[in-house]
Formats: C-alpha cells, structure tokens, sequence
C-alpha cells in the first residue's frame, strides 16, 4: 500500500460512516470509480450513473482487487453486499450518498498536505489550456501535481485529489461545471489557496438560464476564501464587478496591462507568438489571441505562488497544444483542429484567428453545433452565420442539427456553403474540394467530433 494514502477506518471516521471490515484490511492505494480500472487495494467507489448503478459492480471490484468500497446504506441490502464483503474478505464504508461520499473523503484526504499550494482554475473556456500553462510554469521550481486532461467534474476533481503525494508542493486543478452547484462542491474538496476564473461565456447556458446565473456559478470558486487567500479576476471581462463581489480573499485584478513585465507580443501566425516578458523573448506556440489570454492567466496565478521570471520563460516555452485545442496538423491540407469543445465565444475567436492569418490559399471552415444552449440557440446560431458570412472564408461547411440555423445569412452573403448532418456526406463533399494549400478550421462542440475528418484532409492516417 502506498502509505500516502488513508486506511479504511480513518477515510470512514472523517465521513462519519459506518465500516464494515471482513478481513483486517489496512487501507488503500488509489481510487477508482470504474470496476474495470480498480487497482490492487484500491477503493472502488459505488455512484450511480446515468445508465448503470456501481452497486451492481462491487463484486467485480473486489475480484479485480480493490480492498474496499464506499457504498450507499440503500443499497446495501438490494445489491447483497454484506456477503459480498464477507466472501471476499473485504471492506465496506456505508454512505447515504456515494458521490458526496467521494468528495468528502478527497477533501480529508487533501487535509493530510497542509503546506500544498492549492490552485483552482475555472472559466466558460480555456481552463484546461490554462491549467496545463499553469502547470508547466510552476512545476519549474516546484514539484507539481495536477489533474489530468479535463478531469474537471464533481467525479473528475475529487479522483484527481487523491493523486496528491507528501513530495509536491503545489496543486493545480481545473474546475467544470454543467450545472448549478457543481464548482461549489468541487470548491468545498479542494479549498483554493488560488483561485482564477479565466472568463465567463455561454457554455452549458441551458442548464443556468442566464448569463447572470453562470457568473455566480463561476464565482463560486472563490467561496471558501479566507483573507489570506487570492481570488483573480479578469480584468477584460464585462462580468468583473460581480465576479469580485462579496468575496473574503484578496482580489486581484489580472491582464497583460497589469503586468509591467509584459514589454509586449509579436503574432507568429501558426507558430505561436514571440512575447517579450522582463526583457527576454519567450517563443509560446500555442496559436491565437485567446491562447494569449491563457498564458496570461497562467501568469497571474504563477505570479501568486510565486516564481521567477526564469520559470515564466522556461514554463512558457515548453507548452505544447493540448489535442483539439488550437492543434495546427500539416499534411495534405493544413487544418486548425480546434474542436474538443465549443460555444459562442470560443467560436468566435477561431474564426477571428483565421480570419487574421496570412494565408496565400483558401480558407476553409467547417462548423459545428455548438450545444447545451437552451431557448438561445436559435438565435446564436443565426448570429455565428452573420459572423461567418462576414468572414474570410472561401468555403463554409456547416455540420449538425442546431447548426442549420446559420445557414440563411451565410446563404444571403453569397458565399460558398454546404450544410449536411451525415458526416459521410461532409466528408465525401470536403473530399472533392479541399486542395494542398487550403488551410481548414474544424469547430464545433465535443459531441460532434470534427476530428474524424482529420485523416481525409491531412492524409496522415495515424492522427487520430
């Protein structure tokens, strides 16, 4: 066992639950919410998902090797899962709920590492971008933990806690949310020494219904602040006033005009940007203005540790695009695969990016729905094919159910479009016109998965 970690009678004493030992076991070694991916004396925590209960797979659990399972006292009896446990020899913590069970177990797991520097980022978009620039400059001078890809969920933050060990000395976790409350009990685990929101957009306004709804949504990283804690709020963004508002940290206000080591920023197209920070050259070469944004909240947050202007360039420099972010991919065609995720904004500033390259050959952009809308898509939809209409592109294809809202002002501008919901279509029409010195955009929300167009247009079949 990996002595990090808790034993079973401590995780169950910080919870309040009852526990059920069958053999003595001591304690465990990870995490898992997956019964496939339990580890030797491992936790297995019982949730309830969308389609399948994880009660049903406790045994496969303990077969697979997990030592112990949080689970729910509702369940116990319907699932057997005393004599579950007693056959094999087993632990058993019992929860009234087992995802609250997770969180409260990650936050008195995080309460073992009081000197950990703890960071919380969170944003309608570029928060994982953020996170990992974040990361790569402070892990420069100190060692480092974060959560990994967009583990960012009530699950996500939680699990990703657990991955915290007695030799680092910061923490950077991303925090998501897709419904009210979710970043207050991903908050409440993690208790954010540093907290930034990197903007606020509206992805997943169909689940707050307002703009107004998902700025509190957002604050609310900020919840658990003590005096000496630091909250970061963009300056640029409209919302700054209320984000700021009422919270008990120190509030620093962040932007490139805020730093006087910012001496200024050269456009690289494609290849990044050249920024001049206190007086050195830092080639950063994630594309476009809304990268930018990111390292410069990434800045901020650095700045708060702190760390030095080395481990800024050294930090800086070593990034590299996350997949679907940003990814310039050359082949037969050029193509910007910037379509993990997508909503008004972030759309937005693709297009604009493209928009303001200097690009000999045509421009193709392929757009996607973009999701979780709610009574708003309609009209953002129409809006996006205004702003599509008015672009540089010479050819527009549009992919997706919401997205045929756009097509009427990209039609009344007399550009080049083609509208299709079957990507075998898309694909065979794209197929046709693409040329080698066409650069293309792929947009769109994570549920479409523009990047299955990535092999036909580059012709490199091993990018997936």
């Amino acid at each position: 066992m990996v002595s990090d970690l808790m034993s079973f009678s401590e995780i169950s004493r910080s919870l309040g639950a009852d526990h059920i030992s069958c053999a003595g076991n001591t304690g465990f070694s990870s995490v898992s919410i997956d019964s496939r991916k339990v580890k030797q004396d491992s936790l297995f925590i019982a949730l309830q998902g969308a389609s399948c209960d994880g009660h049903a797979f406790v045994g496969s659990a303990f077969k697979t090797g997990a030592g112990g399972a949080i689970v729910e006292a509702s369940k116990v009896e319907k699932y057997d899962l005393f004599n579950i446990a007693k056959k094999a020899g087993k632990d058993l913590i019992i929860v009234d709920n087992a995802l609250k069970g997770l969180q409260n177990a990650a936050a008195a797991y995080l309460k073992k590492f009081p000197a950990l520097i703890r960071i919380g980022i969170t944003g309608s978009s570029g928060k994982t971008t953020t996170k990992e620039i974040t990361g790569a400059i402070i892990s420069c001078e100190k060692n480092t933990v974060m959560n990994e890809g967009n583990l960012n969920s009530e699950t996500g933050m939680p699990l990703s806690a657990f991955e915290v060990r007695h030799w680092h000395e910061a923490g950077v976790f991303e925090i998501g949310t897709n419904r009210k409350g979710e970043i207050s009990e991903s908050t409440k685990v993690l208790k954010p020494n540093i907290a930034a929101v990197t903007n606020v957009g509206h992805a997943h306004i169909e689940n707050f219904g307002s703009i107004t709804e998902i700025v509190k949504e957002k604050k609310n990283i900020f919840s658990f602040m003590t005096d000496g804690d630091v909250a970061l709020v963009p300056d640029k963004d409209e919302h700054k006033c209320l984000l700021a508002e009422g919270v008990k940290g120190k509030i620093r206000y962040y932007s490139a005009d805020s730093m006087p080591e910012f001496e200024g920023v050269r456009d690289l197209g494609l290849d990044g940007s050249e920024i001049t920070w206190a007086g050195e050259k830092i080639h950063f070469a994630l594309p476009g203005k809304h990268s930018l944004d990111d390292a410069i909240a990434a800045i901020a947050i650095a700045k708060e540790v702190p760390v030095s202007n080395s481990a800024i360039k050294q930090g800086l420099e070593k990034v590299r695009p996350l997949f679907g972010r940003l990814e310039i991919i050359r082949g037969r065609t050029t193509v910007i695969r910037d379509c993990y995720n997508a909503n008004p904004e972030s759309t937005a500033k693709s297009i604009e990016f493209c928009d303001s390259l200097d690009w000999r050959g045509r421009r193709v952009y392929v757009i996607a729905d973009l999701l979780e809308l709610g009574e708003i898509s309609a009209s953002v939809h129409r809006e996006l094919g205004a702003l599509l209409a008015k672009s540089k592109a010479d050819m527009i294809y549009l992919f997706g159910n919401k997205i045929e809202a756009a097509a009427a002002p990209v039609a009344d501008s007399g550009k080049n479009f083609f509208y299709t919901d079957d990507m075998d279509k898309l694909s065979l029409a794209m197929d046709r016109y693409v040329q080698s010195n066409d650069i293309v955009l792929l947009k769109g929300s994570r549920k479409c998965a523009l990047e299955r167009l990535t092999g036909m247009l580059t012709g490199v079949s091993s990018v997936s």
